[in-house]
Protein backbone atom coordinates (compact mmCIF):
# COMPACT_ATOMS: atom_id res chain seq x y z
CA UNK A 1 0.00 0.00 0.00
CA UNK A 2 1.35 3.40 -1.01
CA UNK A 3 1.29 6.23 1.44
CA UNK A 4 0.33 9.56 0.07
CA UNK A 5 1.64 12.72 1.62
CA UNK A 6 -0.25 15.88 1.26
CA UNK A 7 1.88 18.74 0.09
CA UNK A 8 0.79 22.20 0.89
CA UNK A 9 2.25 25.50 -0.01
CA UNK A 10 2.49 28.08 2.68
CA UNK A 11 1.19 31.46 1.79
CA UNK A 12 2.50 33.13 4.93
CA UNK A 13 6.14 33.12 3.80
CA UNK A 14 7.74 36.31 2.66
CA UNK A 15 9.05 36.03 -0.87
CA UNK A 16 12.20 38.03 -1.39
CA UNK A 17 13.18 39.59 -4.64
CA UNK A 18 16.36 38.19 -6.09
CA UNK A 19 17.83 41.60 -6.94
CA UNK A 20 16.23 44.72 -5.57
CA UNK A 21 17.64 48.06 -6.57
CA UNK A 22 15.68 51.09 -5.44
CA UNK A 23 17.27 53.19 -8.15
CA UNK A 24 16.36 50.89 -11.01
CA UNK A 25 13.15 51.98 -12.69
CA UNK A 26 10.23 49.68 -11.96
CA UNK A 27 8.60 50.57 -15.24
CA UNK A 28 9.80 51.38 -18.69
CA UNK A 29 10.33 55.11 -19.14
CA UNK A 30 8.65 56.90 -22.04
CA UNK A 31 10.96 57.24 -25.00
CA UNK A 32 12.87 59.37 -25.39
CA UNK A 33 13.60 60.54 -21.85
CA UNK A 34 16.47 62.83 -20.91
CA UNK A 35 18.03 63.53 -17.53
CA UNK A 36 17.82 67.25 -16.77
CA UNK A 37 20.99 67.09 -14.62
CA UNK A 38 23.53 65.24 -16.77
CA UNK A 39 21.79 65.16 -20.19
CA UNK A 40 21.98 61.37 -20.49
CA UNK A 41 19.25 60.01 -22.76
CA UNK A 42 17.12 56.92 -22.13
CA UNK A 43 16.47 55.14 -25.43
CA UNK A 44 15.66 51.51 -26.23
CA UNK A 45 15.78 50.46 -22.59
CA UNK A 46 19.13 51.96 -21.60
CA UNK A 47 20.79 55.24 -20.67
CA UNK A 48 23.42 56.55 -23.07
CA UNK A 49 25.16 59.74 -24.10
CA UNK A 50 23.28 61.14 -27.06
CA UNK A 51 21.92 64.45 -28.25
CA UNK A 52 18.79 65.38 -26.33
CA UNK A 53 15.86 64.95 -28.71
CA UNK A 54 13.34 67.77 -29.02
CA UNK A 55 10.27 67.13 -26.90
CA UNK A 56 11.96 64.49 -24.76
CA UNK A 57 10.41 63.65 -21.42
CA UNK A 58 12.51 64.54 -18.38
CA UNK A 59 13.42 62.27 -15.51
CA UNK A 60 16.49 62.01 -13.31
CA UNK A 61 18.70 59.09 -14.28
CA UNK A 62 19.52 56.55 -11.55
CA UNK A 63 23.05 57.95 -11.13
CA UNK A 64 21.82 61.51 -10.56
CA UNK A 65 19.21 60.23 -8.12
CA UNK A 66 21.94 58.43 -6.16
CA UNK A 67 24.03 61.62 -6.09
CA UNK A 68 21.07 63.68 -4.85
CA UNK A 69 20.21 61.09 -2.18
CA UNK A 70 23.90 60.65 -1.25
CA UNK A 71 23.45 56.88 -1.46
CA UNK A 72 26.47 55.26 -3.16
CA UNK A 73 26.48 51.78 -4.67
CA UNK A 74 30.24 51.41 -4.23
CA UNK A 75 32.79 52.39 -1.61
CA UNK A 76 36.52 52.20 -2.37
CA UNK A 77 38.77 52.66 0.66
CA UNK A 78 42.46 53.29 -0.02
CA UNK A 79 44.95 52.98 2.82
CA UNK A 80 48.65 52.68 3.39
CA UNK A 81 51.77 54.77 3.10
CA UNK A 82 51.86 54.36 -0.68
CA UNK A 83 48.44 56.01 -0.99
CA UNK A 84 49.58 58.97 1.09
CA UNK A 85 52.89 59.33 -0.77
CA UNK A 86 51.35 58.93 -4.27
CA UNK A 87 47.97 60.51 -3.59
CA UNK A 88 47.76 62.42 -6.87
CA UNK A 89 48.70 59.43 -9.06
CA UNK A 90 46.35 57.05 -7.26
CA UNK A 91 43.39 59.42 -7.59
CA UNK A 92 44.35 60.15 -11.19
CA UNK A 93 44.12 56.44 -11.95
CA UNK A 94 40.68 56.25 -10.29
CA UNK A 95 39.44 59.21 -12.35
CA UNK A 96 40.87 57.70 -15.54
CA UNK A 97 38.95 54.47 -14.88
CA UNK A 98 35.80 56.53 -14.28
CA UNK A 99 36.29 58.48 -17.54
CA UNK A 100 36.77 55.27 -19.53
CA UNK A 101 33.69 53.59 -18.01
CA UNK A 102 31.51 56.71 -18.06
CA UNK A 103 32.20 57.33 -21.77
CA UNK A 104 30.14 54.26 -22.61
CA UNK A 105 27.96 53.89 -19.50
CA UNK A 106 26.59 57.21 -18.15
CA UNK A 107 25.43 55.62 -14.89
CA UNK A 108 29.00 54.81 -13.80
CA UNK A 109 30.35 57.83 -11.93
CA UNK A 110 32.48 58.81 -8.98
CA UNK A 111 30.25 60.61 -6.50
CA UNK A 112 32.79 61.90 -4.03
CA UNK A 113 36.41 61.62 -2.88
CA UNK A 114 37.01 62.14 0.83
CA UNK A 115 40.55 62.55 2.11
CA UNK A 116 40.74 61.49 5.74
CA UNK A 117 43.77 61.29 8.02
CA UNK A 118 45.25 58.02 6.80
CA UNK A 119 42.85 56.90 4.11
CA UNK A 120 40.94 58.00 1.05
CA UNK A 121 37.29 57.06 0.47
CA UNK A 122 35.90 57.09 -3.06
CA UNK A 123 32.15 56.60 -3.47
CA UNK A 124 30.58 55.55 -6.77
CA UNK A 125 27.13 55.35 -8.31
CA UNK A 126 27.77 51.83 -9.62
CA UNK A 127 29.07 48.63 -8.04
CA UNK A 128 31.03 47.64 -11.14
CA UNK A 129 32.88 50.96 -11.25
CA UNK A 130 34.08 50.50 -7.66
CA UNK A 131 35.35 47.03 -8.53
CA UNK A 132 37.03 48.32 -11.70
CA UNK A 133 38.86 51.00 -9.70
CA UNK A 134 40.08 48.39 -7.23
CA UNK A 135 41.21 46.07 -10.04
CA UNK A 136 43.06 48.91 -11.79
CA UNK A 137 44.87 49.88 -8.57
CA UNK A 138 45.98 46.31 -7.96
CA UNK A 139 47.09 45.93 -11.58
CA UNK A 140 49.03 49.21 -11.61
CA UNK A 141 50.47 49.29 -8.09
CA UNK A 142 49.95 45.75 -6.73
CA UNK A 143 49.00 45.76 -3.04
CA UNK A 144 46.21 43.97 -1.18
CA UNK A 145 42.68 44.05 -2.56
CA UNK A 146 39.50 42.86 -0.84
CA UNK A 147 35.85 42.96 -1.92
CA UNK A 148 32.80 42.80 0.33
CA UNK A 149 29.38 42.49 -1.28
CA UNK A 150 26.06 43.03 0.45
CA UNK A 151 23.36 41.40 -1.64
CA UNK A 152 20.51 42.88 0.35
CA UNK A 153 21.51 46.45 -0.40
CA UNK A 154 23.34 46.06 -3.74
CA UNK A 155 26.48 47.64 -2.34
CA UNK A 156 30.13 46.74 -2.75
CA UNK A 157 32.96 47.76 -0.45
CA UNK A 158 36.43 47.60 -1.97
CA UNK A 159 39.52 47.86 0.24
CA UNK A 160 42.94 48.47 -1.32
CA UNK A 161 46.11 48.81 0.72
CA UNK A 162 49.76 49.21 -0.08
Amino acid sequence: MKKRFKTSSRSDRLLRERNHDTYKSKRKLPEPTACPECDAVYHQGRWSWAAKPAGAHESLCPACRRVHDRYPAGYVTLTGKFTLDHHKEVLGLAHNVEAREKAEHPLKRIMDVQNMDEEVLITTTDMHLARSIGDALRHAYEGELEYQYTKEQNIIRVFWRR
